[in-house]
């Protein structure tokens, strides 16, 4: 069994892995620490923990831990769990800058813990079919593709200014769009692999505050693919969409907007359209929708569980790194007007 302890628990989807986690057998929940004393104090009654004073505590009680804390402290956390030797989850964004992430993709690598970056996107089983057929050939080459990936968080006044105000205070994680967005950009390389370059607008379009980026990125392997990311979208239903030479893919209600808001009569999440067989029409991949989003977030805490078991992270620190930089070079292409290059992945880097 393992322990896990929880260092930071601001971000809300750490509450739904401490959810899975008490509900199955593979797992005790420890302590948990906050800066915020009376937010661990809720935390640890509703999920039968102990509160932590330090994260030292924390991690002398613990096996793993799942850092959730605003992003502007996950490196220092992150790294104090490394050097303690202790496997981690870090919910996404993995830090604010690429010089903290570079920090803690060299502590994790001089140390070799088990690291994970949370993305619950490369668990789901319908972006999982989309990837392989993508990787099998199924649709031949690439030529474009696109991505949505919105909530509709800031239409609520609570998210504005409650206890989840900090996803959009710079200080604490910039913005909306690098909050919201690295999902994306990190499903994106999973399923194209490399980026080469950006450009990109972002800016506050349905609000007063950043809420809405559209980007380009041109992969090494030659497709153009968009992404739009926004937190003022009511709903949704396309999700993404691959085209190819040799036949096309749509993905339909993949993100918390499409999933459950407003639904069609008949709700396909996956089809599929090949030019050698074009008699078939599309093909229907057979995948049922999820009861909500929220089946998606939660099962980061089972997936953890059997990757930390396999010893094989899902997404690693160098994932979430890659994703904070993508999310960057739109940010920097915004403010110039200019197409941005991107850096390759380092030699031997995983993806």
């Amino acid at each position: 069994m393992v322990r896990i302890g929880y260092l930071g628990v601001a971000h809300g989807h750490g509450a739904s892995y401490a959810g899975r986690f008490r509900a199955g057998s593979a797992a005790r929940l420890t302590r948990v620490y906050d800066r915020d004393p009376e937010r661990a104090r809720r935390f640890a009654a509703t999920y039968g923990m102990e509160v932590a004073p330090s994260p030292d505590e924390v991690l002398r009680e613990s096996d793993a831990v799942v850092v959730a804390a605003e992003t502007a402290f996950h490196a220092e956390l992150c790294l104090q769990a490394v050097a303690a030797g202790r496997a981690v989850l870090c919910q996404k964004p993995l830090a604010l800058t690429l010089e903290a992430c570079d920090a803690i993709v060299g502590a994790v690598e001089r140390a070799g813990t088990y690291f994970e970056t949370a993305f619950q996107m490369r668990y789901d089983p319908a972006n999982r079919r989309l990837r392989e057929l993508v990787h099998s050939g199924a649709v031949g080459r690439v030529g474009w593709a696109r991505r949505r990936h919105c909530i509709g968080a800031l239409f609520d006044e609570r998210f504005r200014t409650g206890a989840s105000r900090w996803h959009t205070e710079p200080a604490m994680n910039r913005g909306m769009f690098f909050d919201d967005a690295v999902h994306a950009t990190d499903f994106l390389r999973w399923v194209f692999g490399e980026p080469t370059s950006v450009l990109a607008e972002v800016g506050a379009q349905l609000s007063d505050i950043e809420d809405t980026g559209l980007a380009i990125y041109r992969f090494a392997g030659g497709a153009l693919v968009e992404l739009a990311n926004s937190s003022t979208t009511l709903v949704g239903e396309n999700t993404c969409e691959v085209y190819g030479d040799q036949g096309v893919l749509i993905q339909n209600h993949d993100d918390g907007v499409s999933t459950g808001p407003v639904l069609p009569p008949q709700p396909v999440l996956l089809k599929l359209y090949r030019r050698a067989e074009a008699d078939r029409g599309w093909q229907d991949q057979g995948l049922p929708l999820p009861a909500g989003h929220g089946v998606r977030i939660a099962a980061v805490a089972d997936g953890f569980l059997e990757a930390l078991a396999q010893g094989r992270p899902t997404a690693t620190a160098w994932d979430g790194r890659q994703a904070v930089a993508m999310v960057l070079g739109a940010y920097a292409s915004a403010a110039t007007g200019t197409r941005v290059p991107l850096s390759a992945a380092r030699a031997g880097g995983e993806s």
